[in-house]
């Protein structure tokens, strides 16, 4: 989509270009909260990777008329409430290698899900994109988690 649009399109447009802080607001606001990047990743498993990427060509996010824990793959990148950190276990490499990996594993966040301009196969449901919370990451959205439930 270019320049103006009618109101009309907006309902059939998912929120995107939000921060961590942002997501993380609106989650509370809905009484509801971010999921942690476990239990996006639990709820991916077993869905096809499927949805609206960058092969589709419409380069523009869009909202399922589908309910429930679907829609997980493509639009927008959705923030999780983990930060970015080693898995349990990694052990940095020597040198310069392990050092540059290093600096990504401070103050960032997770997203999950890939984006409406991310190729279809680069994502999985183990894919963790990172990025700083106080950013509007390209095309990234909200998915809101139920207290004590599974994301929807």
């Amino acid at each position: 989509m270019k320049g103006s649009q009618p109101l009309s399109s907006l309902l059939e447009t998912a929120v995107c270009h939000v921060s961590y802080f942002e997501a993380d607001a609106f989650a509370k606001w809905r009484g509801c909260r971010l999921p942690t990047e476990q239990e996006w990743e639990i709820a991916a498993r077993g869905n096809p990777v499927a949805g609206n990427f960058l092969e589709t060509g419409r380069l523009h996010p869009g909202v399922s008329k589908r309910s429930g824990i679907e829609q997980l793959f493509g639009d927008c990148w959705e923030w999780t409430a983990s930060a970015y950190n080693a898995y349990p276990g990694y052990n940095a490499p020597p040198g310069a290698f392990g050092e540059y990996n290093g600096k990504f594993m401070s103050g960032q966040m997770i997203l999950r899900g890939g984006s409406c301009v991310t190729t279809a196969s680069h994502v999985r449901a183990s894919y963790r994109n990172f990025f700083h919370p106080a950013a509007r990451w390209q095309f990234s959205g909200i998915r809101l988690a139920a207290h004590g439930g599974q994301p929807s």
